[in-house]
């Protein structure tokens, strides 16, 4: 019976995880758009050129690493932005989120939503609901008006202006005595909210409903997605904005990680 079979499979296992660190060094390393030279990579990983060499070899092989033939350096291959490709095509919004939006409803005792954008309105493709007696009436499929929602604030406040422009020519009539009804309002509202990060419908769309929403990126940078949590304003009362706006936001920033996104540098969410 061997006994090195343990040893070797730790080695396969420590030379994966080096060689993975690698990829992710050319990925993370923006100061050098034009590829790493080998001492850099091997500064930055704290490991000997020989071993950055022995590691970069199956990577170059399979396309993952290129190496410049003029200057040497080493730049990410091809076959990331297939994997990245594959990977985006076969992701599932809602089986990813799901996980998420349970978590937040128990946390918060209140209705989450997951939220799609079809301008001029948002559409819920996704609901848990509250545990409390006293729910808000809605259903996946639904639909309603962006400009006077949480969620539809929140693909609003980052949304082109030709977009925000079809939703304000659409119309934006008070649904109850607080909704937004002016371009200009509007424009300042959306301000507020990439400032903050999380749109806040303050009894705007219905009356007695109060709702958070904050956006989920893609890899673009762009808003794929929303969160929301919705409930009677009795309960989804101003001094717990803060604290709910916190826990959307953080909701819906693992989202975005879980769909391989980034959060746009004026989003603040302090």
């Amino acid at each position: 019976m061997t006994t090195d079979a343990p040893e070797a499979r730790r080695n396969a296992s420590s030379s994966l995880r080096r060689a993975l660190s690698i990829l992710m060094y050319l990925a993370e390393d923006d100061s050098h758009p034009q590829g790493t030279s080998l001492t850099h990579l091997a500064d930055g990983l704290q490991m000997s050129k020989s071993t950055v060499l022995r590691l970069v070899g199956p990577l170059r092989d399979n396309r993952l690493v290129d190496q410049d033939p003029e200057s040497g350096h080493y730049r990410l291959g091809p076959q990331n932005a297939l994997l990245g490709q594959l990977y985006l095509e076969r992701l599932d919004i809602r089986r990813t989120a799901s996980p998420l939006l349970h978590a937040l409803a128990h946390e918060v005792r209140e209705a989450v939503h997951l939220v799609s954008f079809d301008p001029p309105e948002i559409v819920y493709i996704d609901k848990v609901e509250s545990p409390q007696a006293v729910r808000m009436h809605s259903r996946i499929g639904g639909r309603q008006p962006a400009y006077c929602t949480a969620t539809g604030k929140a693909f609003l406040a980052h949304a082109a202006d030709d977009v925000l422009d079809k939703v304000m020519v659409a119309g934006m009539p008070a649904r109850t005595p607080a909704t937004i009804t002016s371009p200009e309002q509007l424009h300042a509202e959306l301000a507020r909210i990439r400032e903050r990060g999380y749109a806040v419908d303050d009894v705007e769309n219905e009356r007695d409903i109060r709702c958070v929403a904050a956006p989920a990126f893609n890899h673009s940078g762009a808003v794929v997605t929303a969160v929301s949590i919705s409930g009677p304003a009795s309960r989804v009362t101003h001094d717990r904005l803060a604290e709910i706006g916190r826990q959307v936001t953080e909701t819906a920033r693992a989202l975005t990680d879980r769909l391989g996104g980034v959060v746009p540098t004026q989003v603040s969410g302090e």
